[in-house]
């Protein structure tokens, strides 16, 4: 089976979408498969590479993802020739996978993070006014007919597709790689003196700085937090991408007017092979936001057995195991009670949760072949009329 998938940003860009992308590709070569990636061109990328078996296609849009919903129709045409299936995501990939899947024919299958119709003056990030453009595009987007199977990576997500009326959703979570986040394979100590945290309560916080993220209460709670922990201090991990420098900006502006500057170490963006490291140097994870589709960091840190302090809200509740405490959204006060009542000892305990890999990828598989069985059966339903 050949699948074309047809993403805004793939390798070397790192980011949730990427890695979940970049795990179902090579997981489909691995069980024998054909992936073919098309992507915008990062700034010193080749055009075209092989990287762990997968084809990469990388179009010309001047580095703006945005550009590339336009300029990524050709080869999206063109690629779709030699493809069994086509794959895309939100946002910018969607409209050139749809036009390459009606003009060829082909079964098109959308995954879905979230859903932010009706909300994007809450969550972007930008206002009631700047907002309106992605709240059009958005509604744009779900209004395209013919999308074969909407796959959403939660039930939370699953949900709000129903509510807009996509009745042919399902849920298969993306697929974390367990090897790679085995806290038997790393040490603590490395990381706490690198950073001098050897006598602290550690507090982990890391991702994308975007406005759904909220991390801006994270940050607050620290004020409460040191209070009642004087040994407490916080790593924070942030992505610096250009589409997040302002909101990275105000988080540093917000650290110095909260005079918290000695209690927050901010850290340079690790790389992937070295996020379990930061994770397993920690005493807790705190993960903030105000919406999330699936939730790789509350994932992560819950496998690498970290006491987990996530909001009670979305896909959240879904992920989190093992030892964690919900807090409602956007309030720091919460956030500093729980950090208290962690560093007591005071926590929910529950079995751990697995999404694997394998089971993301077969479940897709098991998605595309449905689609092709149902294509071929009307095909020769037609041929026979």
């Amino acid at each position: 089976m050949k699948v074309l998938f047809v993403i805004e940003n793939y390798l070397p860009h790192i980011g949730g979408v990427e890695m979940v992308f970049k795990n179902l590709a090579e997981g489909l070569v691995k069980a024998g498969h054909t992936a073919t990636i098309l992507t915008h061109r990062l700034n010193g990328t080749t055009k075209e590479e092989n990287l762990n078996g997968v084809k990469i296609k990388r179009v010309d849009c001047l580095d703006s993802r945005n550009l590339f919903t336009f300029l990524a129709i050709p080869a999206a045409i063109s690629a779709a020739k030699d493809a069994d299936i086509i794959h895309t995501t939100t946002f910018n990939g969607f409209l050139p996978a749809w036009i390459a899947a009606k003009v060829s024919g082909k079964p098109l299958v959308a995954t879905i993070h979230e859903v932010w119709i009706g909300k994007w003056h809450e969550y972007g990030g930008k206002g009631t006014l700047n907002s309106l453009p992605y709240e059009i595009f958005e509604r744009l987007i779900y209004a395209l007919p013919a999308v074969d199977k909407y796959v959403a990576v939660s039930n939370s997500t699953r949900q709000q597709l129903l509510k807009i009326g996509k009745k042919n959703a399902v849920t298969i979570y993306n697929g974390l790689d367990y090897s790679h986040f085995n806290p038997k394979k790393y040490s603590a100590e490395k990381i706490r003196k690198k950073h001098s945290l050897q006598r602290n309560y550690v507090l982990l916080v890391y991702g994308r700085p975007g406005p759904s993220k909220g991390i801006e209460h994270a940050i607050a709670a620290m004020k409460e937090i040191s209070a009642a922990i004087p040994s407490a201090k916080m790593m924070l991990i942030l992505s610096k991408d250009r589409q997040y420098a302002k909101k990275y900006l105000q988080l540093l502006q917000l650290i110095k007017k909260l005079q918290l500057e000695d209690k927050i170490v901010n850290i340079p963006p690790a790389p992937h092979s070295q996020l379990p490291e930061y994770i397993k140097a920690a005493d807790c994870v705190i993960v903030p936001s105000l919406s999330e589709g699936f939730g790789y960091t509350a994932a992560e840190a819950s496998t690498m057995g970290k006491v987990v302090i996530a909001s009670n809200t979305t896909s959240l509740p879904e992920v989190v195991s093992g030892k964690h405490i919900l807090v409602q959204p956007a309030d720091s006060h919460e956030i500093a009670a729980a950090v208290e009542s962690a560093y007591k000892g005071g926590y929910h305990k529950t079995p751990p949760r697995k999404f694997t890999i394998r089971e993301n990828v077969d479940s897709y598989v098991d998605t595309y072949l449905q689609l092709l069985r149902k294509q071929d059966s009307k095909g020769k339903r037609q041929k026979n009329e």
